[in-house]
């Protein structure tokens, strides 16, 4: 079932849907919630976009079969973003006056149900809490557990606003026993598997903390700030350090400093900030000092889009560093893996001694989940540590090992002194201009991330079949979900999720192409960002059909589907 509550700001559609989400979840459902706002600080416009099931979900899906209004205020520029059928039903207040015609235009049944009124019969009630209610009993979910939820929420806290909202939401689905039926959820499955309610911004928070972080500085930025926000009260109960930073230069050089220091560093922030951290980054980079920056990425260029997702910073992520600057580009494919790839991030930045950059994105990190609790798994980043040289051996900080990696202590260690800055230098750190030290660096700093052993996690590789569905990033759900809906119509195609975008890995992908005839790329950017990486940095088998669009409107899987079935004729 998808879901979206409508109104205007102080209309309360988003605690509603977040009452719906954790009722939904007790009752042992999966759920994906999202919003969709305009680029107001506070107050406007608002639609929540849920999506329940019995089954996991990592994807929007391509229709709403409900829409809720409490009030049409500027609704119609969401009008997009709801796609509707004949089958949908619009649920409104006739109070509110007529339904936009960009929203009738999808031509789906109009139900009246006057959530205003009702509330008024009820001290202290709320039309949020009727459409609640309403929704719930629509779709099948015990009127039981939402007041539960409720209680958790509200009893102890207000136990007037407890009461009017339980008498509110009885109201509610009282009065959408009389309106036309509508679909319902199927029946619950208890899989016994613990269920964890999260964004991708505090998975990713999680992760980094798991890896191993103790410090992180960082500027607030929409849509990243959540991550920070968790880091700020999780950092100090490990002994880690919070600082928020007067702006994204000084956030990243003192994540580097710290990182100098021997702690494991992160920032978050969003496409305008990773523009000003580039220098810092390629600092880093020279000085071989590892950092994370989680790039939680949305709308652009410029102030673009701050609310609206988008995977338009690839190429400032791959190539954005000046001279030849190679270092580590992951990306989470869906709000669990914001945990493992964080995480992932943290070890591969410690043990290569470089940059990280984290894709995630606005999406991903800022929708709410029910998903199964993420593994614990054991990457912890250990660095490589230098010891006190024997009596009259020279320190080399950068040696050129066989591995590319060098011992980098922790400053204080005796024997150990060493210039540590953005000039290029011989293997004891000395600055150089040399030709030899220059070639000899650069190979050492590329060799240590191609000769790298990333296993499977550089890639989700699911199905087969002659044509592969190659993706990144936020769209993967959308893909997974098509492929699965095209084996069911005979069409096989096999789906390949990039995780670990740079370095490339050009004899895996061509390993995971075996076999393929014809290749879709899917991503979510308007000059196809992603298909023009593919393209210059692997041989593919045949030259890429492409489904790409920026945002912010998602990539769905009824529009991949679509694809493959005419791919597979």
């Amino acid at each position: 079932m998808s879901i979206a509550l409508c109104g205007s700001g102080g209309a309360g559609v988003m605690t509603a849907a977040d009452m719906l989400l954790n009722a939904a979840a007790q009752a042992g459902l999966y759920a994906l919630f999202g919003r969709t706002m305009g680029p107001q600080i506070r107050g406007g416009e608002a639609a929540a976009l849920l999506r329940l099931s019995p089954d996991p979900i990592t994807s929007v899906d391509d229709t709403y079969q409900i829409v809720l209004a409490i009030d049409w205020q500027n609704v119609q520029r969401f009008s997009a973003e709801l796609p509707m059928n004949k089958d949908s039903v619009i649920i409104c207040d006739p109070s509110a006056g007529e339904v936009p015609e960009a929203i009738a235009k999808w031509g789906a049944r109009v139900v009246e149900l006057p959530m205003k009124d009702l509330a008024k019969g009820i001290e202290g009630g709320r039309p949020n809490m009727i459409a609640l209610g309403a929704v719930a009993h629509l779709i099948g979910l015990s009127i039981d557990v939402v007041i539960e939820v409720i209680a958790k929420s509200l009893k102890k806290k207000r136990a007037d606003a407890y009461e009017s909202s339980v008498a509110a939401v009885k109201k509610g689905a009282e009065a959408a026993a009389a309106l036309p039926a509508t679909q319902r959820l199927g029946a619950v499955k208890q899989d016994g598997v613990k269920r964890w309610a999260i964004t991708g911004n505090y998975a990713a928070a999680v992760g980094a903390v798991r890896g191993g972080v103790r410090f992180c500085a960082a500027y607030p930025i929409t849509p990243s700030t959540e991550t920070l926000e968790w880091l700020s009260s999780a950092l100090p109960k490990v002994g880690g350090v919070f600082v928020q930073a007067e702006d994204e230069l000084a956030s990243i050089n003192a994540c580097i400093g710290a990182s100098y220091g021997g702690a494991a560093s992160i920032t978050a922030t969003s496409g305008p900030g990773l523009s000003l951290m580039i220098e810092g980054l390629g600092l880093a980079t020279a000085s071989e000092t590892p950092v994370v920056v989680v790039d939680v990425m949305r709308g652009g260029p410029s102030t673009g889009i701050p609310t609206k997702s988008e995977q338009s910073d690839l190429n400032i992520a791959v190539y954005g560093l000046h001279g030849d600057a190679p270092h580590l580009v992951v990306a989470p494919q869906d709000i669990g893996d914001c945990l493992f790839t964080t995480q992932w991030g943290v070890y591969l930045a410690e043990t290569l001694q470089s940059p990280c950059i984290v894709l995630s994105d606005q999406t991903l990190g800022q929708s709410r989940a029910i998903i199964a609790e993420p593994a614990d798994v054991a990457f912890v980043g250990k660095r490589l540590l230098a010891e006190t040289p024997a009596e009259g051996v020279v320190f080399k900080r950068y040696a050129n090992t066989a591995s590319g990696v060098s011992p980098m202590p922790v400053p204080g260690t005796p024997g150990c002194q060493y210039t540590a800055d953005g000039l290029e230098h011989a293997e004891t750190g000395t600055p150089s201009s040399q030709e030899s030290d220059h070639s000899k660096q650069l190979d050492k700093r590329l060799r240590k991330l191609t000769s790298h052993e990333y296993g499977d996690h550089w890639a989700a590789i699911e199905g087969e079949g002659d044509i592969a569905v190659i993706t990144w990033g936020g769209c993967t759900g959308a893909v997974r979900e098509a492929i699965t809906r095209a084996a069911a119509d005979g069409v096989k195609a096999k789906m390949i999720s990039i995780r670990l975008l740079y370095p490339t890995r050009p004899e895996h992908l061509a390993a995971a192409l075996k076999g393929v005839t014809k290749v879709l790329v899917v991503e979510q950017s308007h000059l196809g960002q992603f298909n023009r990486y593919l393209r210059g940095e692997y041989d593919l088998p045949a030259k890429p059909e492409l489904i790409n669009r920026a945002g912010p409107l998602p990539i769905r899987p009824g529009e991949v589907h679509a694809r493959l079935l005419s791919m597979g004729k």
